[in-house]
């Protein structure tokens, strides 16, 4: 049910339709070096915005690790950008934002956290969910 969701997501977002915000990450692999794509919920927070790993280090976070940012798509349009890891200290704002936003599709890989946990679990859980500041490059 998961997978087949997240395809149908990435289909109409590769398709110009966004479903609540989502887009189409693309970064480059570590290893192959072709470009990898997967469905993301871009979070605007205070000005900015966060792309949060809900199911903790996966292939995409360790590409983007590698690669230093990548390019979020909606249909035709492309935003390429660098992205910057946050640190675990400043992470449970931002986890909090998305819980809020996103707690219907991710709640699931949080360990039973929602957005009126405590800021002393959401330190807790901080570390096992990679964050990163989307940085728009101007071309």
């Amino acid at each position: 049910m998961e997978l087949a969701m997240n395809r149908a997501i990435a289909f109409l977002a590769r398709h110009g339709i966004s479903v609540w915000g989502s887009r189409v990450l693309y970064v480059r692999g570590r290893k192959s070096g072709e470009l990898r794509s997967t469905p993301v919920n871009p979070l605007p927070l205070n000005g900015e915005r966060f792309l949060v790993a809900p199911r903790g280090t996966t292939q995409w976070v360790r590409n983007m690790r590698a690669a230093g940012g990548g390019e979020l798509r909606i249909g035709r349009r492309r935003e390429t950008f660098t992205a910057a890891e946050v640190p675990d200290e400043a992470r449970p704002e931002i986890l909090r934002a998305y819980l809020a936003k996103w707690k219907f599709e991710v709640g699931m890989f949080f360990e039973g956290v929602d957005h009126k946990a405590s800021d002393a679990e959401l330190a807790r859980i901080a570390p096992g969910y990679p964050v990163f500041r989307v940085i728009p490059t101007t071309v």
